[in-house]
């Protein structure tokens, strides 16, 4: 089995913006305009081993959400390859994956239904999911009912108990209270002793620097700077510095 957990060679994505509202009769009469093409990656070379945990740092609209997308197999390169290694369990957005109008409880059996588990799978593990996430009843009622903490609870909990070989993890961690934020950091360096593969995002420099073997600095769509976390934060915080300066 390859030591390599996740390979992204030359990888660009690219999106097209308007801001132009198409009715029939303007499309009829006018002609339409050609949408702007915005390069969200570009040029994105990372080669992640198993077991490593990877942070991934930048401003907003720097193109992590979309790196972590892509290895999610969310959505598609527009150019390069990517070739991942195992299974993918993916907290990146509050709520993707989950059925607003399903209870806690049917939403964790589509989420493992959908990553083929067996509902014999399912059943030996629907406890340990229940019990890390810690949300009592509400399990029986409907997402649309869950506040975001709840939400990111139950998320967390089902994507550390499907037995990943990948975990990515977005931010999301934000939304919850601090000795939950605490039981998921705990569950993530446990996670990196297993063998496990976990890219973390978060604006928090700190976590990065106390939970990452290594980490990418990402502006602008592309990575300008790879090494040990610690090096790379001390970048970030003079990039950011500089900027408060100018």
């Amino acid at each position: 089995m390859s030591d390599v957990a996740i390979k992204l060679n030359n990888i660009g994505k690219k999106y097209q913006l308007t801001d132009e509202k198409r009715t029939l009769i303007k499309s009829v009469f006018t002609p339409h305009k050609k949408p702007k093409e915005v390069w969200a990656l570009k040029n994105i070379n990372l080669e992640i081993k198993r077991g490593e945990t990877i942070g991934i740092i930048g401003e907003n609209g720097s193109g992590k959400s979309t790196l972590l997308k892509l290895i999610a197999g969310i959505t598609s390169p527009t150019k390069g390859s990517i070739k991942v290694n195992g299974t993918v369990g993916s907290l990146i957005e509050l709520g993707a994956g989950f059925h607003p109008d399903l209870t806690g409880r049917e939403n964790v059996y589509l989420n493992g239904t959908l990553l083929g588990f067996t509902r014999r799978d399912l059943d030996k593990k629907y406890r340990e999911i229940v019990d890390f996430a810690d949300i009592g009843e509400y399990i029986n009622q409907p997402i649309r009912t869950y506040s975001s903490g709840m939400i990111m609870r139950l998320g967390f909990a089902v994507a550390i108990n499907l037995d990943p070989d990948i975990l990515l993890i977005d931010e999301v961690l934000a939304v919850g209270d601090e000795n939950f934020q605490k039981k998921c950091l705990d569950v993530m360096k446990l996670l990196g002793q297993q063998s496990i593969s976990i890219i973390f995002i978060t604006h928090n420099s700190n976590l990065i620097e106390a939970y990452t073997h290594r980490c990418y600095f990402m502006n602008k769509g592309i990575i300008i700077a790879e090494g040990s976390s610690k090096k790379i934060i001390s970048k970030y915080r003079l990039f950011m510095n500089a900027k408060k300066n100018i």
